[in-house]
């Protein structure tokens, strides 16, 4: 099957030597060189105003020749532009389709409203960390952009509850809108928190006055960019060299192998419901661990988190502990008292 260029090349080609060998064909049969023109022009494009020139018999097949040749051309031209609209449709809607039923396959996925600044930061964090996301944006700019990042995106309004349904809200794990609105950030969350009471809903806010907004709408987390980029500056004010030598990728790495080097990572271990560890202490649980690990801090099931809690702080289903210890060790003692996890490696992974 020819392609559509090939076919308006075709035609095109076709139509320069009708052209040509026509007004070439008149003026040897009689024609001065301006009426052979005329008689070409008015032959091929139909306008039909009489025969200018004498015409015999041959001269008669000549012309019907003509006609034919300048169809022929302008049917392959046609065809060509009609076959590449049709085909340009066909391949968008199968794209679009191909989209959707890759979205449709997402799991514990993050939706990520919103691709400017932060977005895009977000985004390549995500892919970083080989985390599955999708992108929402009203924008087809930013969607252009981000696609030919290679990212999973939805062109819609992420306030739509059709716009969350179709990027799985009730299969998503988190959804982050980082968008610069403070107002659009409470609806996008409100909306999505009515749509998954589960999600966990990570929310940027520029005013202070905002944050308190953002909870009672339900985001589990408020980040305020203004704040962060002053905690960076107090930092890099009062403790340059450590904040230097953190924000150093070799320096990172460098400490990873140190890590690694000596067996030790910093791992999460989730007390579900049927955990035998439910309403025990953190002392209960270092005295199990007989000394493979120490707690280092505790998330409570509603978000707050407490540091080095204390011996007597009891455990309840949906908290996390957070431990430091030898990487061979918490796995053992895990599957030992059936305290499922999910690890995160703060040094080396296996």
């Amino acid at each position: 099957m020819r392609s559509p260029r090939q076919g308006i090349f075709t035609g095109a080609m076709i139509f320069v030597v009708t052209l040509v060998g026509a007004a070439f064909g008149y003026i040897l049969f009689g024609c001065p060189p301006l009426d052979a023109i005329y008689m070409v022009v008015i032959t091929i494009f139909g306008i039909g105003y009489g025969e200018f020139c004498p015409v015999s018999p041959l001269q008669r097949v000549f012309t019907m020749l003509v006609i034919i040749a300048g169809v022929v051309s302008a049917a392959f031209i046609v065809g060509g532009i009609v076959q590449m609209v049709t085909e340009g449709e066909l391949h968008r809607a199968l794209d679009s389709r191909k989209k959707t039923r890759d979205i449709e396959q997402l799991q514990g996925h993050t939706i990520i409203c919103g691709f400017g600044r932060i977005g895009l930061i977000l985004a390549r964090r995500l892919e970083a960390e080989q985390e599955s996301f999708v992108i929402v944006d009203n924008n087809s700019e930013r969607i252009l952009g981000a696609e030919e990042m290679g990212f999973r995106v939805y062109q819609g309004n992420a306030t739509d509850e059709d716009v969350l349904q179709a990027v799985g809200i009730q299969r998503a794990r988190v959804l982050a809108t980082v968008l610069p609105d403070d107002a659009i950030n409470v609806f996008i969350t409100l909306t999505a928190r009515g749509l998954n009471p589960n999600l966990m809903i990570v929310a940027r806010g520029e005013l202070p006055s905002t944050e308190k907004k953002l909870r009672l709408a339900g985001a589990d987390h408020v980040v305020s960019p203004a704040t962060i980029s002053g905690q960076m500056m107090s930092n890099l004010i009062t403790h340059p060299n450590m904040v230097e030598f953190l924000s150093q990728n070799d320096e990172q790495a460098r400490l990873n192998e140190l890590l690694a080097q000596i067996q030790v990572q910093v791992d999460e271990l989730k007390i579900p419901h049927d955990s035998p560890m439910v309403g025990k202490t953190i002392g209960d649980l270092e005295v199990r661990g007989k000394g493979t690990f120490i707690v280092v801090a505790l998330r409570k099931r509603g978000g707050d988190i407490m540091l080095h809690p204390g011996y007597a702080t009891k455990l309840d289903q949906g908290d996390t502990v957070i431990v430091l210890g030898h990487r061979g060790d918490i796995p053992k003692f895990t599957r030992l008292f059936e305290v499922k996890k999910q690890l995160r490696y703060r040094g080396a992974k296996t």
